[in-house]
């Protein structure tokens, strides 16, 4: 009982921990939440549900279209709700996450308008494959969760530190101006963060899909709340704290659940920001010369 709820944990926790990647990375480079994300990540989960049980695609082709279409949702926030605000004299610091919460109302909405308020399921024949291991149950969408945000957060570091691309993003995100007189192109790193990290979330809408079984058009605000508190438990734009935050709330939800009360499940979350304040503000792995900068 105990291996299999560690096992449900962090599958979980894997998809926490995608989900809190993309808010790592525009945090690091523009400064600001993205509260659109988990709602692009909500996105990403319809695609899934429309090609696998609409359309009958396979789902390796799911996956191709969801990626495509949370980059195009996350180029056309930076566009349209970003990139006005950035610079501009006499805006609030605080515009751009306005500006994001606006996004994110109008397409929770948009969704509720194109598919209903409840929950929609998510069938594919590869969310019932498992293996049994004695008296353990272990599915192989499990595994695959596990593995791909494995992959995502070792290619993303390998990324940001052997890439031309990964080390401007990263001259970027210490200091814009610095940067552009470097001769970084800053306009084009920052779209290209936004839509990676859009990207990442509609690979993590997929994944939760296939781990519940269902998708509704609630399930972005929720998943976005808990990627904030992850980033800031974690270390507000560290790769590693993000993967770390994940499987920490991840494995804290499912053994409350399992062994205590869950009614308490989502305030897990918030209780770990509150104590992480007062204990370490700069969150695990952060630093707290990236705190003061």
């Amino acid at each position: 009982m105990l291996i299999e709820q560690l096992i449900n944990g962090i599958t979980l926790g894997s998809i926490y921990a995608i989900v809190a990647l993309g808010f790592t990375l525009v945090f690091g480079v523009l400064g600001i939440i993205n509260m659109a994300h988990g709602e692009i990540f909500m996105v990403g989960a319809f695609i899934g549900v429309l090609t696998t049980s609409v359309l009958g695609w396979p789902l390796w082709l799911a996956f191709l279209a969801s990626i495509v279409v949370t980059s195009l949702l996350g180029y056309l926030l930076e566009i349209f709700s970003l990139r006005p605000l950035r610079g501009k004299k006499g805006v609030s610091h605080l515009a751009p996450l306005i500006s994001t919460i606006g996004v994110s109302i109008f397409l929770e909405n948009l969704s509720h308008h194109m598919f209903g308020a409840g929950n929609k399921p998510f069938r594919t024949a590869f969310a019932e494959i498992r293996f049994e291991i004695g008296s353990i149950t272990i599915y192989l969408v499990q595994i695959t969760i596990f593995v791909i945000s494995v992959i995502l957060m070792v290619g993303l570091s390998v990324w940001l530190s052997k890439t031309k691309a990964g080390k401007a993003l990263r001259a970027t995100a210490e200091n814009l101006e610095t940067a552009s007189i470097l001769g970084v192109d800053t306009k084009k790193i920052i779209t290209l963060t936004v839509i990676i990290a859009s990207g990442m979330g509609g690979i993590a809408g997929i994944l939760v899909g296939m781990a519940f079984n269902s998708v509704s058009p609630q399930m972005g605000l929720s998943m976005g709340l808990k990627g904030l508190a992850i980033i800031i438990l974690g270390g507000m734009g560290n790769v590693k704290g993000a993967m770390v935050g994940g499987l920490i709330l991840g494995l804290s939800e499912t053994l409350l659940v399992a062994y205590g009360d869950s009614g308490y499940r989502d305030a897990i979350a918030f209780i770990m920001i509150i104590l992480i304040l007062l204990i370490r503000p700069q969150g695990i792995f952060g630093s707290k010369t990236a705190e003061g900068r």
